[in-house]
């Protein structure tokens, strides 16, 4: 820890210099961002990782590690690690490690006191890379959160740099317009903290060797801002960094370079087809609308839980009418059109809320291992189906029933999903009559005739 001080120490005093020259020389502008340095980083801690995946082949895992286990702290995740890499995870997204605020404080972890520390709750910055370089040896990448909108009203920069903080006509730091009151609203018209937000970004990349970030309410921070931060990322040659942005925007994220974009779209569109009994085919203006002008390699990430749902909403089986609708959901996430993410103790069909602040709640791990072992099918046809991954998508949904296929070269899946919690006859388009699959899960062979009947929330993936 004395090391981890002393680089910290030596980082804001370079960062000091640089505050310092700016007020005092003409050269750089306040109106221009201030970009940091490749001097101003530590030294590269580890050897960087080289398998980590593109959008389109990522299955990323949430950890909760106020829940994931009773010691709730790195040490908990690193003695998980093998179960997470035989779920079919390859991305291991931590939420937020730093110190959490104080003052005004609700004990959320969204409220950073400061950006280059660890949360001595979690463990130290030893037990942080153990984690992460024991993900590393599983070829398995790890991806922080990133709280980049706003602070806790402790964090240093509050007293230090007032002038980095969005104010109200009498001085005073304002509350984000959300009305979160335990954390302070950046200025993002401000160029020092922009650069010292990017600097302390890059700081983790090589002092704990992590490969990437999902940034926390990105609608938040302003378009220049994340293109600056995206920019400043990607030129870390060293380094091939997974990107993911958790906002609403239609279109802001592809084009700031994020390959990866949160599917809360995707979430409310299921929800309404689950509780409403609207028609399935939403999901076909989705996919047009969240994929039109989009890189090809950018992916929605879409889930069927996370932590802001599950404390907030409830679990899989509450939105999804139970298991077995949890599942047929999940499905759709994971093959349709998107990255699937998974949170944690969703894979054993865990039965209830797991918050993430204040009182704290264990996953059982020895609950349901049949919902772990479907679970685990569902993901690895996914990671060896190269069709699944980056097929061309056709749809054949009905109101009731997802049905879709994905082709790449001379691979083709197919994939029914009954939305409904009563037995649907499914018409199957002329042109897929008699055509012969075998059941990707089973291996079992099966001839489309013209009807299929699909029990409740039954789903068949198909290959050819």
């Amino acid at each position: 820890m004395r090391t981890q001080k002393l680089v910290r120490k030596l980082a804001f005093l370079c960062w000091s210099v640089l505050l310092i020259s700016c007020s005092k020389g003409t050269t750089i502008s306040p109106t221009v961002p201030v970009i940091p340095s490749a001097t101003s980083d530590p030294a590269q801690y580890g050897t960087p990782f080289t398998e980590v995946p593109d959008a389109a082949n990522a299955t990323v895992y949430q950890v909760n590690m106020r829940a994931f286990s009773a010691q709730g702290n790195f040490k908990g995740v690193i003695a998980r690690l093998d179960s997470i890499k035989a779920l079919g995870a390859n991305v291991v997204y931590l939420m937020p490690i730093y110190p959490v605020g104080k003052l005004k404080a609700f004990d959320s972890p969204y409220a950073i006191q400061d950006y280059m520390a660890v949360n001595p709750e979690l463990g130290t910055l030893a037990d942080l890379r153990a984690l992460v370089d024991g993900a590393h040896a599983r070829r398995m990448a790890v991806v922080l959160d990133w709280v980049a909108n706003h602070t806790a009203w402790d964090h240093p920069w509050i007293t230090a740099h007032k002038d980095w903080y969005q104010q109200d006509a009498a001085g005073n730091i304002k509350n984000p317009p959300l009305g979160w009151t335990d954390v302070a609203q950046l200025n993002f018209a401000n160029a020092s903290m922009k650069a010292a937000m990017i600097q302390a970004m890059r700081y983790w990349v090589f002092q704990a060797n992590i490969d990437g970030y999902r940034i926390d309410y990105a609608d938040g921070p302003t378009y220049e801002f994340l293109t600056e931060a995206v920019s400043s990322l990607n030129s870390i040659s060293t380094h091939k960094l997974l990107l993911i942005a958790e906002g609403s925007n239609k279109t802001y994220y592809f084009q700031a370079g994020f390959p990866l974009r949160y599917g809360f779209d995707f979430l409310n569109t299921m929800k309404d087809i689950f509780a409403k009994r609207s028609s399935v085919k939403l999901l076909d203006n989705l996919n047009e609308a969240n994929y039109a002008n989009a890189p090809a390699g950018a992916r929605m990430l879409r889930y069927t839980s996370n932590h802001d749902i599950n404390s907030s909403e409830g679990t899989p089986q509450e939105l999804f009418n139970g298991q077995q609708g949890a599942m047929a959901a999940f499905v759709v996430a994971a093959y349709m059109r998107g990255t699937p993410m998974i949170y944690n103790g969703q894979e054993v069909g865990f039965p209830t809320r797991l918050p993430f602040m204040g009182a704290r709640r264990t996953i059982d791990w020895s609950l349901n291992p049949a919902v772990t072992k479907e679970y685990k099918s569902i993901l690895r046809f996914r990671n060896t189906s190269d069709a699944v991954r980056n097929g061309a998508l056709t749809s054949y949904s009905s109101d009731d029933v997802c049905a879709f296929t994905k082709i790449v070269g001379n691979e083709k899946v197919m994939v029914l999903v009954n939305l409904r919690n009563t037995a649907i006859n499914y018409q199957v388009p002329t042109s897929l009559v008699n055509s012969p699959w075998l059941n990707a899960l089973s291996g079992q062979p099966l001839t489309m005739t013209t009807q299929l009947n699909l029990q409740p929330y039954q789903y068949l993936i198909l290959r050819n």
